[in-house]
């Protein structure tokens, strides 16, 4: 099982980059589970002229936390920068997504997910992940998303 981290710089192991990278901050991740701190900013493309942060934004920023889990085993221990970003994630299926309300710029999301199976092949990695975002005590999005991460 793969040591805790904290304060991980998420950004250093995404493949995103601007405009689709949510710059989070990572309080706590291991081989199992993450935990993300997401500020919603008006310079984001996923929020409407009303300052409302979009579904699709909800979606992305709960996918984005969870590939930290699988996605971490294709970085060596020691690599703190992400300088062997090799890997590619997608999202190939979203088996179930509950919003509750959609939070507006300037909001903190956190999101809390957990890994509930995996499947490596050694290049590739299939797994399916459960993500709850939260806008203080409000439950802002829950689902399940299977990925698939593999090397380039």
């Amino acid at each position: 099982m793969r040591k805790p981290r904290h304060n991980v710089k998420i950004e250093n192991f995404l493949p995103h980059r601007t405009p689709m990278l949510m710059e989070c901050k990572v309080p706590y991740l291991d081989g199992e589970s993450v935990e993300t701190q997401f500020k919603i900013k008006e310079a984001s493309i996923f929020t409407d002229k009303n300052g409302y942060f979009s579904e699709a934004g909800l979606i992305e920023n709960a996918a984005q936390a969870c590939s930290a889990i699988t996605g971490q085993d294709f970085f060596d221990d020691d690599d703190h920068e992400g300088k062997g970003n090799k890997v590619v994630g997608y999202i190939s299926a979203i088996k179930k997504a509950e919003i509750s309300l959609l939070p507006k710029i300037g909001d903190t999301l956190v999101t809390k997910a957990s890994l509930v199976s995996r499947y490596d092949t050694g290049e590739m990695s299939i797994c399916t992940i459960e993500a709850s975002s939260f806008r203080n005590d409000d439950l802002v999005v829950n689902c399940t998303m299977n990925f698939l991460i593999h090397e380039v």
